[in-house]
């Protein structure tokens, strides 16, 4: 079934549609000539069991969480409990349509006023909003609302953003598609903030910071707070990008440290699936100078009085608000309902003991670099050369970097290639080449999900690929489907047509 455009199953039929309801020909009146097919789209025509053969096959090509170790760093690859995906499913949230009267959807409205506050409670923030369905685009959400907020106060003349060297490259990205100037700060020797560099750069034109805490490094900024009270002693807004939010939780959060607004991945730290695995979930929260330029609708609840006895169980009555200085809505409808509900579902089953995810998560990244950096001696006499690290941290916190430029100059083995090698034992790549401040960096997070037999193995792999053949290793995939590609060739050559023209 490789050429599935041209497959026509064993008896050369499908499955049937039923007949259209409408009419077909006055159908056809109402769209232009310009629109209208002159020949059948080439559809395959293949039975039920034939489908599921295919597709089934097609999934034993990829890779996920659910089929091995995800150590993808920065991006929280862990495992989704099951139970959310029953929630999500119930009768009586999956057949919801977003323009459905208040009175028939006052569930889903509870679940999502439920999920602002616990946000605002883990995150220290006085109001969020559940629309954005990508932390980048929570990313952008919130610096929209900072533009507002600042364009309201009369100071349009504040057009820079300043940025450390180790930021998530979305973050330079969408304060540049709100029209910032971006200016970028070096991190010290140790990879936490320079708040020299920083106080040199702020000034009446600064808009905001954006930082995360703990960096991309896997470093925790313990001067964070003298950083908020330079920005805002120039009158700039501080930003707190919330992709390692899993590392903190519970222990500290962005409002105590003078953040003024923060997107959270629910895709990351509250288990929705998500790259290969399904859709994600960026929603911000601000601090209450901030609340009235958030994106519309927010989910709103008022008391429930004998003189107004429409309610449901627990006395409240759930509707939607506008923001009374909205930047509008920046998603179609009420945001990713779904993956709404699978993190609220996670976040009510854990509720306080959330703690224990970020305790989890540090103690894994720690003793996941301790054994690799730290191998036993009969292990390490039997490698070329041992990987350094990239940040002279003694502790990390949820995620780790590694240089192997070392390896690079003992054997010309590159980072690229160990993480293709790490695919013929059965571990997905870690990031690659981020943050570029790491020469031959390799970013690993084992996440809080993972035994330690399985962070045992994948040092055990990592360290026996560093003493394997280097041409071996520069050679790999060795045993995936599809071997390694010519990466250049296929950026340079990139063909978007099926072969038998179907585009």
């Amino acid at each position: 079934m490789s050429d599935i455009f041209s497959f026509n199953g064993a008896s050369g039929a499908g499955w049937a549609q039923p007949d259209p309801m409408l009419n077909e020909s006055e159908v056809n009146a109402t769209i232009p000539d310009g629109l209208k097919r002159s020949k059948l789209p080439a559809w395959p025509n293949a039975s039920e069991p034939e489908l599921v053969r295919h597709y089934t096959w097609l999934s034993t090509r990829n890779f996920g969480i659910d089929t091995g170790f995800y150590p993808l760093g920065s991006c929280t690859m862990k495992h989704n409990p099951r139970i959310n995906e029953r929630i999500v499913n119930l009768p009586g949230i999956d057949r919801l349509h977003p323009l459905q009267p208040e009175h028939q959807i006052q569930g889903i409205l509870s679940i999502f006023y439920e999920m602002q506050e616990m946000l605002e409670i883990c995150s220290g923030m006085d109001q969020v909003t559940l629309q954005p369905v990508a932390g980048a685009q929570g990313e952008f959400t919130a610096m929209r609302c900072i533009q507002e907020y600042h364009r309201e106060n009369g100071e349009t003349h504040r057009d820079k953003v300043i940025i450390p060297d180790s930021a998530h490259g979305t973050n330079p990205a969408s304060a540049a598609m709100c029209g910032y100037q971006i200016v970028e700060i070096p991190s010290r020797d140790d990879g936490r903030i320079d708040l020299e560099a920083l106080q040199a750069a702020v000034g009446e034109d600064t808009a905001a910071m954006m930082i995360t805490n703990p960096s991309t490094l896997g470093v925790f900024e313990p001067e964070i707070t003298e950083a908020a009270e330079i920005v805002h002693s120039v009158g700039g807004q501080m930003y707190y990008d919330g992709a390692n939010f899993n590392a903190i939780i519970g222990k500290t959060d962005p409002g105590r440290m003078g953040f003024d607004a923060v997107h959270y991945n629910l895709h990351k730290t509250f288990s929705q699936p998500h790259g290969g695995g399904g859709p994600g979930s960026g929603p911000i929260g601000v601090k209450a100078h901030l609340a009235a330029y958030l994106p519309t609708p927010l989910a709103a609840r008022r008391d429930v009085s004998e003189s107004d006895p429409k309610g449901v169980g627990d006395g409240y009555w759930y509707t939607w608000e506008t923001p009374a200085k909205t930047i509008g809505k920046v998603q179609q409808w009420h945001g990713n309902a779904g993956a709404v509900v699978r993190s609220w579902a996670f976040y009510r089953r854990y509720g306080r003991e959330l703690e224990k995810m970020s305790e989890h998560a540090v103690l894994a990244a720690n003793y996941l670099r301790h054994i690799i950096i730290n191998p036993d001696k009969e292990t390490l006499d039997s490698v070329h050369a041992m990987p350094v690290n990239g940040v002279p941290a003694d502790v990390v916190m949820h995620e780790f970097t590694l240089s192997l430029s070392p390896l690079v100059e003992a054997v010309g083995v590159t980072g690229k290639d160990v993480a293709k090698r790490l695919l013929d034992y059965g571990v997905m790549s870690p990031t690659l080449y981020f943050p570029m401040i790491v020469p031959e960096c390799m970013m690993i997070e084992p996440t809080e999900t993972e035994s330690k037999e399985v962070l045992d193995k994948f040092a055990a792999d990592f360290l026996t690929i560093l003493g394997e053949d280097p041409d071996l290793v520069k050679t790999a995939p060795h045993t995936t489907d599809v071997r390694r590609v010519d990466e250049v060739s296929a950026a340079r050559n990139l063909i978007l047509r099926h072969p038998n023209g179907t585009e």
